[in-house]
């Protein structure tokens, strides 16, 4: 019995040495050759014993080679962060990712079961490029014809429409016109700021908000009988012009005119 007891306390003295050197060896690893630490920095903080070459993990098989996960539902899978210069790999600055299929097939895919974006590139510097590529093929899904929701041939009626709006705001701009009954009082206008009847014999004046002595000056008298001739004269101000109209006789006469000031 006593030799029972003293071959099972050794195997269990021996089972203890045992899992304490293994126990030390975990510990302790950290650096080239070392035992990778689940759950733990590898290797440690000390940074003399950063890894100074590549850690390979070659598979050979129908999946993938390694897979990583995080069955959080805030955490993610990987993480994967560099020093690494300006240029990338042609420039023999290695990026923090690579993906390289020897063969023909895709390098990535990017894969979201939903939500309102599948992705987002940062940068630092908010006026660089997201992405460079020496691609010339069209990109199925990255629809070059629209954007903001709207394709090439609505942009461009948009930008047309756009142009001919400001085409005529612009010579709506350039034109100034009065609308003036025949005793005198303003009524439509654009640029005109007062009307008179100066004397109360077909003689009137209209003034304008602007110099318009580059401007082309026309009168036209508002009625279809015995309708005559309109005069006009700019004024030393060059903002006032002096109206004369008549009757179809040519004895001046009180009568509406339509003046226009084109600029």
């Amino acid at each position: 019995m006593f030799r029972k007891l003293r071959s099972r306390t050794g195997l269990v003295l021996s089972s203890a040495v045992i899992i304490g050197l293994l126990a030390s060896s975990f510990a302790m690893a950290s650096g080239e050759g070392k035992t990778l630490l689940l759950g733990k920095r590898n290797p440690g903080a000390n940074g003399s014993q950063a890894l100074s070459s590549e850690t390979q993990i070659i598979a050979n098989t129908g999946g993938y080679g390694t897979r990583q996960s995080n069955k959080s539902d805030n955490g993610g899978g990987a993480i994967y962060g560099c020093r690494s210069k300006l240029g990338g790999t042609e420039k023999g600055n290695e990026p923090c990712v690579r993906g390289s299929n020897l063969a023909d097939g895709r390098a990535f895919e990017f894969s979201s079961n939903g939500g309102t974006e599948v992705g987002r590139i940062e940068s630092g510097n908010t006026k660089a490029a997201p992405f460079t590529t020496n691609a010339t093929g069209v990109a199925t899904g990255l629809n070059a014809d629209q954007v903001d929701g709207k394709s090439a041939d609505e942009i461009q009626k948009a930008a047309t429409d756009a142009a001919h709006t400001d085409a005529v705001a612009t010579a709506q701009g350039l034109t100034s016109f009065a609308a003036v009954a025949a005793d005198g009082t303003l009524g439509g206008k654009r640029g005109a700021t007062a009307a008179a009847d100066a004397t109360g014999d077909g003689r009137y004046t209209v003034t304008f908000a602007n110099d318009i002595s580059a401007c082309a000056i026309q009168g036209t008298e508002q009625v279809i009988d015995n309708s005559g001739a309109v005069a006009t004269e700019l004024g030393a101000d060059k903002k006032t012009v002096s109206v004369v109209t008549r009757a179809a006789d040519g004895t001046v006469a009180d009568r509406p005119f339509h003046l226009t000031v084109s600029c």
